[in-house]
Formats: C-alpha cells, structure tokens, sequence
C-alpha cells in the first residue's frame, strides 16, 4: 500500500531521491531576461515596501501571513502579477505519485500565479510559484518544499519558476525537463540592500513578461 508523505517533511535528499532532480551550478538572471530599468515611481515604491519592513522587522519576528502582506503583495502588484491573463491562486493543493517508490507526496503551496487560458482546452501555465517563510526562518529551510511544487509543473510545461521568502531574503528557482530533471538557483537577493531590491522587482517583472512567450512552447 503506499505511504503518503507530506512536502513539508522532505529533506533535500528526499527531493533528490523520491523525484530524481539533480542540481546545477549556480545561474545568472541574465541567462533568461534582460532586466530593464525601473521607474522613478517603482523606485519610490519599492523604498515604502522596503521601509514598511523595516519597521516591523525591527519589532520582532513576522509571520508567514504577515510576510505576504508587507512584501509579497506590493511587490506582485508592481511587478504585474495582478494583471490579465495571469491568475493567483493560494494554498493549491498538490499531489505527486512517485510509482517506483510506492510514495505519495502531497502538500500546500502558498502562492502560484497561472496564465489563466480564457480559450477551452487551451494550456494553463504555471507562471511563479511562491514559498513563504517567517521572517526568522532562513530561506533554505524551504526549498525542498518549493522544489516538490514546482517539480509538479513540468508534467505540463518545459520549465518553471520558483521563489522562496522570508521577506528578507529571496531566493530564486528555476525547474526544467531532462533526463534527469534539473534546477539552479539563482543569486539571493536582500530587501534591505537597495540594489538588490532594485534587481528583485525587475527579476519578478521579466518573469512576469516571459510567461507569455514559454505558454507558446507547451
């Protein structure tokens, strides 16, 4: 009979072994986009966000839900996540059938943003999916986690993004299909280091962007 596993229990060893993705050397952003430069506006936005946090994360810890709240969704919004034809959606459940282990992986992602399909039987895209964390915990402790959910996209599409959080700290994910199946992380980026936060909303745009042109190649 097989054992179901819940995502939040895995190991990286467990990624590793259960769907045998294999990692690879360190990325570049600009390996996939070109990140173009921001507004006056955006900057000044991002300077509330980024002071906004501060604040609380001065107070003491953040929850997840909090997370969310003070970053993600302002960060979102810029970015143009809320906009036609992409979707958001939270807490989607997942399920993953690992058939020569005789193991069934479920869990919970937080954040997943789709390429909504206004057309019948037209593909759905997984644009970004989004693991967050409290603000103590650090970043790696979810990447088994983001690894398992966004690994579940490649059964419809050639590669996905993944993004792990803290609301400090931001590390990137990008899955794609092989034999075996790979991911690289990208470089991390820190909320309070102004030019990386500059970097971190034009990396969430050029995603944003990038979504229509890989919905061509399902």
């Amino acid at each position: 009979m097989p054992i179901t596993v819940e995502a939040n229990n895995l190991s990286l060893n467990d990624v590793y072994h259960l769907l045998k993705l294999q990692e690879e050397p360190t990325g570049s952003f600009t390996d996939f986009f070109t990140l173009e430069p921001l507004t006056e506006f955006e900057q000044q936005d991002l300077s509330r966000i980024r002071e906004d946090f501060r604040r609380y994360f001065n107070a003491g810890k953040i929850s997840e839900g909090l997370v969310t709240f003070l970053t993600l969704a302002p960060l979102r919004r810029l970015a143009g996540f809320y906009d036609i034809p992409i979707r958001l959606t939270m807490e989607d459940v997942i399920g993953i059938v690992v058939e020569d282990e005789d193991t069934n992986i479920r869990g919970g992602m937080d954040i997943l943003a789709i390429n909504h399909a206004e057309a019948r039987n037209s593909p759905t895209f997984w644009v970004l999916v989004i693991e967050t964390k409290n603000s103590t915990a650090d970043v790696t402790v979810g990447l088994p986690q983001l690894l398992t959910y966004t690994f579940k996209s490649l059964e419809n599409q050639p590669s996905v993004w993944g993004l792990v959080t803290n609301g400090l700290r931001y590390q990137f994910v990008h899955l794609k299909q092989g034999n075996p199946p790979t991911y690289q992380l990208m470089p991390e980026l820190n909320l309070f280091d102004t030019k990386r936060t500059i970097e971190l909303l034009q990396v969430l745009k050029a995603i944003c962007r990038l979504q229509s042109a890989e919905l061509q190649l399902v």
